[in-house]
Parts: C-alpha cells; structure tokens; sequence
C-alpha cells in the first residue's frame, strides 16, 4: 500500500532565536549563561550569527526541498526594555517573513521560545508576576503588527518546559538543582 502526503503538507525545519541567532544579550537565558558557566552551562555567544545569516540558511532549506521554516521572534530584541518597542528589530523580523516567502517557504513564526527579556524577570517572578500576562500581551500586540501574511503563528514553543524550567533554571545558576537532574547538569532546554 501507497502511503502520500496531503498536498500542501509543510516539510520544513525549525530554529529558536537563541539558539541560532547570536548575542541576544537582554534576555534571561544569556544572563543565565553568565551566571552559571562555573557549572558547567555552555555560552551561546555568536551562536551560528542566524541573526545576518538569515537569508543563507533559509535558502539552504529551498534547497533542500524543504517548503517550511518555523522561527521564533526574540522578544528581548523587540521589546528591549518595558513598553519600549524597537521598530528595527520588528523591520528585521519582517524580512525574514519575507524572506522565507520570496524563497517558497511558509514562514511558521513562534512568538516566545523559551526566552524572555532580563527586565521582565528582575523581580524574580517573571511570569508569576503582577503584570506578567499584561506585558506578553502588550508585546504580542507589537508582534502581530508584522505578521501580514502569515498563516501559521504558534504562541508559546513548549509551554510546559517554560513552567518547568521558570524555577530550575535559577536553582541551577546558584549551583543547586533538583535531584532528578542530579548535580547542575544542562537541562535539555538550557542546550537550545
């Protein structure tokens, strides 16, 4: 028996902004990465510098024959300090929508993965905060503005690993972990 895929089934691959776009220095994962190096959890630094390579990748994956790319907004770059919005950095997002569609992928954005600007955890409560709900709207809000065109848009990558590792991740850059992780090892999504 013949197996096929459905016309217009997206094949593609996917990337978060931390992992590959490089010296996202505002958010809560590089600061994170700072503290906690002494145990063990690798620097991301220039990462693979997705953030000017943009176009290079995605045309590696049309190459490929690929007809997707899912890619995550960095909120810290967007929304550099509270209420503050950078309209650069939301021109840069845009271009890579633009991008992915002048190349025949259909961009797949995700608008939090996994990391979120230093100032909206500094009260160390991030989203168990007052106002967390209101702040991740207001970006929302400023996100949206650039997603003409955009079919597919995933909200939160993963919302029980950000649960999970709201708590682990500050007890690991204090040099202390939960006994399932054992002694400071990286979670699975500190790697990312």
């Amino acid at each position: 028996m013949t197996r096929s895929f459905p016309d217009g089934f997206l094949w593609g691959a996917a990337t978060a902004a931390h992992q590959v776009e490089g010296n996202n220095v505002n958010n809560d994962q590089w600061q994170f990465e700072l503290s906690a190096a002494e145990h063990g959890v690798q620097f991301s630094g220039d990462a693979v510098d997705g953030y000017h390579r943009y176009e290079e990748d995605m045309r590696l994956l049309a190459e490929a024959g690929c007809n997707a790319y899912r890619f995550s907004l960095e909120w810290s770059r967007i929304e550099p300090s509270p209420g503050r919005f950078s309209r650069a950095m939301l021109a840069h997002y845009r271009r890579m929508i633009e991008t992915a569609k002048r190349l025949g992928l259909t961009p797949v954005v995700t608008l939090h993965h996994f990391t979120h600007p230093i100032w909206f955890g500094e009260k160390g409560e991030a989203w168990l905060g007052e106002g967390a709900i209101e702040a991740f709207a207001r970006y929302v809000e400023q996100a949206c503005t650039i997603l003409d065109g955009v079919e597919w848009v995933c909200t939160i990558n993963e919302p029980n690993i950000v649960a999970v590792n709201h708590g682990q991740l500050r007890r690991i850059a204090r040099g202390r972990s939960t006994s399932s992780w054992g002694r400071c090892p990286t979670p699975r999504s500190a790697r990312h």
